[in-house]
């Protein structure tokens, strides 16, 4: 974010903070499912203007003490600040980020409803129960991204509105499924399978048969760590139309160090079930400076890209 104009700053940051919010209520393990989808709802309800401000305080007062991180327990004490900043924000800008919003709570909630108990492994049923997942907790802020820039970037890119959205889209579509893949070990151990059922079903597999036989899922893996990377390389066509050198390098981070991460994957194989997989912070420093010093020529970015995703 501070790399981008200064004009961008405010609506990204704050729907950012609104968005990491509510992930951090639907997160609370401590609090059952029940309840954390019902204050989600009243958290929704807030950001969309149809909650009290004290029902907002309650939520805070409940969520915060909760939290063992204690930067997620100052944003929670801070959602009635959040929430006001959102009211005095530009009214354009404040109904970008509603509308992010509405969408990112409906995955969050689907999530908490399928996978309330935690005692046993349920899968998503199909692939398209995958698809909509990433896109309402992901491929719906590329397609933010994009309006934002379109409205406060002069002279954005040189591709229509349109085909810019559906890139962001599977832009973020991709990213989600990053870290889909990167988490599966321990999303399985807390009983959630994003994997499509139909397709464990197809190899004779659930859920609960993954970390048991994990040479029997390898193909399943491969077939959506193929489906990221194309989709990335979406992220890389969007980030390369734009002309802002500024938006170009906050814009295009995310896919390398997603490329970067899946590399990371591949090379770990069955391994990346029982240990966690993540670029090492030096690493991502190292992108960082990187696309810095050659201020994000597209030339160089391709190059960094190629080489990460190897």
């Amino acid at each position: 974010m501070r790399l981008l104009p200064r004009r961008l700053r405010e609506p990204v940051a704050l729907g950012y903070l609104l968005a990491r919010s509510t992930d951090t209520v639907a997160d609370t393990n401590e609090i059952p499912p029940a309840v954390r989808a019902e204050k989600l709802a009243v958290l929704s309800g807030a950001i969309q203007g149809k909650a009290s401000p004290n029902a907002i305080a309650d939520l805070a007062a409940s969520f915060a003490p909760r939290q063992r991180n204690p930067d997620e327990r100052a944003l929670i004490e801070s959602l009635p600040r959040c929430l006001e900043w959102l009211e005095n924000l530009d009214p354009i800008d404040g109904h970008e980020i509603r509308t992010l919003l509405e969408k990112i709570t409906r995955g969050q909630t689907l999530d908490l409803e399928r996978f309330a108990d935690s005692t046993q492994v349920r899968a998503l049923p199909t692939a398209k129960d995958l698809d909509e997942y990433t896109y309402l907790v992901a491929g719906c802020v590329g397609e933010f991204w994009t309006r934002l820039c379109f409205r406060h970037v002069r002279r954005f890119t040189k591709l229509s509105e349109i085909e810019m959205s559906g890139l962001g889209k599977s832009y973020g579509m991709g990213l989600q499924l990053v870290n889909i893949l990167r988490d599966v070990g321990s999303d399985l151990r807390k009983g959630r399978c994003y994997f499509p059922g139909e397709e464990l079903d197809a190899v004779r597999m659930n859920g609960a048969d993954i970390l048991r036989e994990p040479d029997r899922f390898r193909p399943i893996f491969r077939k959506w760590r193929e489906k990221a990377e194309e989709a990335l390389e979406s992220g890389m066509q969007y980030s390369l139309a734009i002309r802002s050198r500024r938006v170009r390098a906050a814009t295009v981070l995310p896919a390398l160090i997603g490329a970067r991460t899946l590399s990371l994957l591949r090379d770990a194989g069955t391994t990346a079930l029982r240990r966690t997989i993540k670029v090492p912070r030096k690493e991502v420093r190292s992108m960082i400076s990187s696309v810095a010093i050659t201020l994000a020529a597209r030339s160089e970015l391709e190059t960094m890209f190629a080489r990460y995703k190897k």
